[in-house]
């Protein structure tokens, strides 16, 4: 397994993680053996999107002993009320659920409180401005939450809660399908095949505005609906018409800046086991390039999707990650320090690039590798 840090809050968490909706229904003892293969691979985030409240209180039961291991990511604003799990906004259903969330996982503190689903700029104004956000602020300073997080679909929304410097951890839904629709309040809309019925160009430039920005200020990315809930794994249901692999849809998340972690559902033992390999795994199995190329009705051209097909470059440049670096320092009018010192803590930089066109010819997007390196050159310094 491999670890990265969830932005400025100060956590490590495994690239591959946990979603708890695939243990409903599901008996005590499969909770139990889920949570044993995640600690055995070193899988340590938990997200508790789940709403059944049985379900965490088995879930409490089964992190007895080994709490400390996970990074728990616990949504507030959700109820379970008549039976279902809800959305809500009324302050005292909101503590009285957080409180029983707690009471239920048999601990004290979550590492991450998820402000849960904002998808609508009046609902994160009403956020931004009233009690929600002054609870979760009190969570953070009394140490009942570590950082304060928010869940999300929509990239203005999200980059507005971003924008604001007071959310820590971004829960958002990334794969190659929904990073081509632009912003909409209505969550439907990204599993629409409707609107994959154009001639769809290039990422969403929101998405990647909020991507870099993220990176940016430090806000870390946790991964939602990576395989868009299954459909992108099969080509009869995936909105591109071309299934992809889990791996291919881990490795694509995974390479978007800010991205910490991928939060995966596990509906068996085995498919648990499986999501967990991802660091084992060939790289022709995490290669996703190939497969994006002929999304149909669908143009990459000319858009680094940071996927490594440009190595190996004959003067060691990594020239993915210089790419990715030039576009965060771009986003900018200034190029923000980190940035500059990521960069120069490079082994090799773009200013040393002979432009022989290698990484060119072997890019399934036809980026302007030697042209970014150039840039590079340029906006850092030789």
């Amino acid at each position: 397994m491999r670890y990265r840090s969830l932005g400025r809050c100060g956590l490590n968490i495994s690239e591959i993680s946990l979603g708890c909706e695939g243990l409903l229904g599901k008996p005590e003892a499969f909770i139990h053996d889920v949570i044993d293969m995640m600690e055995s691979y070193g899988g340590t985030g938990i997200d508790l999107y789940a709403p059944n409240p049985d379900m965490r209180s088995a879930l409490g039961r089964a992190l007895r002993g080994r709490r400390d291991k996970f990074v728990l990511e616990a949504h507030i604003c959700t109820v379970w009320k008549d039976g279902q799990y809800k959305r809500t906004r009324c302050m005292d259903e909101v503590r009285a659920g957080f409180d029983d969330q707690i009471a239920r996982l048999e601990t004290d503190h979550v590492e991450i409180g998820m402000i849960h689903y904002v998808d609508s700029p009046d609902d994160w104004q009403g956020i931004s401005e009233g009690e929600v956000l002054r609870y979760a602020l009190d969570l953070k300073k009394a140490g009942t939450i570590r950082a304060i997080g928010l869940s999300g679909h929509n990239p203005q929304v999200a980059l507005a809660a971003v924008k604001s410097g007071v959310i820590d951890v971004l829960l958002f839904s990334i794969n190659p399908c929904y990073d081509l629709q632009p912003a909409d309040e209505d969550v439907e809309q990204l599993w629409n095949r409707d609107k994959y019925r154009g001639n769809l160009v290039n990422m969403d430039p929101e998405r990647q505005e909020l991507y870099e920005t993220c990176q940016r200020l430090g806000v870390g990315i946790t991964v939602m609906k990576a395989f868009g809930g299954g459909d992108l794994l099969h080509a009869e249901r995936s909105p591109a018409g071309v299934g992809l692999t889990a791996y291919q849809c881990l490795s694509y998340a995974l390479g978007r800046p800010g991205v910490a972690s991928v939060f995966t559902g596990a509906h068996s033992l085995e498919e648990l086991r499986h999501n967990l390999g991802y660091a084992d795994a060939p790289d022709d199995e995490r290669d996703y390039a190939a497969v994006l190329a002929t999304f149909p009705r669908i143009s990459w051209k000319g858009h680094c999707m940071y996927c490594g097909h440009c190595a190996p470059c004959p003067s060691g440049i990594d020239v993915a990650t210089v790419t990715k670096l030039l576009h965060l320092g771009l986003a900018q009018g200034s190029v923000p320090e980190t940035v500059r010192e990521h960069y120069a803590a490079l082994e090799h930089t773009g200013g040393e690039c002979i432009q022989c066109g290698a990484c060119e010819q072997r890019c399934p997007f036809e980026a302007a590798a030697m042209r970014n390196m150039e840039q590079a050159a340029q906006l850092f310094g030789k």
